[in-house]
């Protein structure tokens, strides 16, 4: 069953809304490049949102004391579908970006080095379920109520960033045409001081233990869910129905248990777990083998 048309387009062999265009899409392959910029790379429903307020924490002291309020989307814009944000040029240094974008279509300086990049992943069947709640909350996604035919979508990459599998693997393969750091929803969810350690030393931002207690207490899933900066609270009527969800749900590790039947979830290990061996991630399922 092929997506729908009203909702997506398929540029150079992958899925992207309509809140894009092909043109648009063409010229980031010369998207200027600042040697200080920051990219978070993930595929969706993999923790983007949350590492976008660890950033803006760790960068942002006006962020961390509470002094400035801005809009996430503002401060961390998505690189693929802020086509009526000029204002790029103008951000602060560093520039952080989010993407969704698989390794071929970002800009060319990034595959040359250039600028440093955060790849975020998650265990598949988190993201998935995941997703599929996501789809009934955002009106520019196709909403679809059957749980099978969703997983049978995410399986054959017809969805919003088509095939999880590639993404990721296309990433890790590349890993040397990039500056790059690999993380994962599951170490950050285990050890969120270590992730944010990690990050700091690799963004060669040094911060006192005391800012780094304050990163690391206001970026807990539990605290960033009371934030509505942090947790997309304003977004347009026409983006999302507030009354079905919202943008950050349970944030924890195996909730793929409550949604996906046995029949389900042996179908989802025949098609990806033997071709996710080939992968250098070992992934957790279960919130109990942390």
């Amino acid at each position: 069953m092929e997506p729908s048309k009203d909702y997506l387009f398929k540029y150079k062999g992958f899925y992207f809304s309509l809140e894009t265009s092909p043109e648009y899409l063409d010229s980031l392959e010369d998207f200027e490049i600042k040697d200080s910029d920051i990219f978070i790379a993930t595929y969706p429903k993999s923790g983007t949102v949350w590492t976008q307020n660890i950033l803006s924490l760790i960068i942002h002291e006006g962020h961390r004391n509470g002094t400035e309020n801005m809009e996430t989307l503002d401060r961390i814009p998505w690189l693929e579908y802020n086509i009526k944000n000029a204002a790029y040029a103008n951000l602060p240094s560093p520039r952080v970006f989010a993407t969704h974008l698989p390794y071929y279509l970002v800009p060319r300086d990034l595959r040359n080095k250039r600028a440093r990049v955060i790849y975020v992943t998650r265990n598949p069947k988190d993201v998935m379920v995941s997703y599929y709640h996501f789809s009934k909350f955002i009106c520019t996604l196709e909403e679809v109520p059957d749980f099978n035919i969703f997983m049978e979508r995410f399986l054959a990459g017809k969805v919003l960033a088509s095939s999880w599998l590639d993404h990721v693997e296309g990433w890790y393969s590349h890993a040397e045409d990039f500056n790059i750091l690999f993380l994962t929803y599951e170490e950050m969810k285990k050890d969120l001081r270590s992730a944010v350690l990690k990050i700091c030393n690799f963004l060669g931002k040094k911060l006192s233990e005391e800012e780094l207690d304050s990163v690391v207490r206001q970026a807990t899933f539990e605290n960033m869910r009371k934030d509505p900066r942090a947790n997309y609270e304003n977004l347009p009527e026409n983006l999302a129905e507030k009354n079905k969800g919202s943008f950050l749900r349970k944030g924890t590790v195996g909730d793929w248990k409550n949604t996906m039947t046995v029949a389900q979830n042996e179908r989802f290990d025949k098609v990806l777990t033997e071709k996710m061996k080939t992968l250098p991630i070992k992934f957790t399922w279960d919130i109990n083998n942390m």
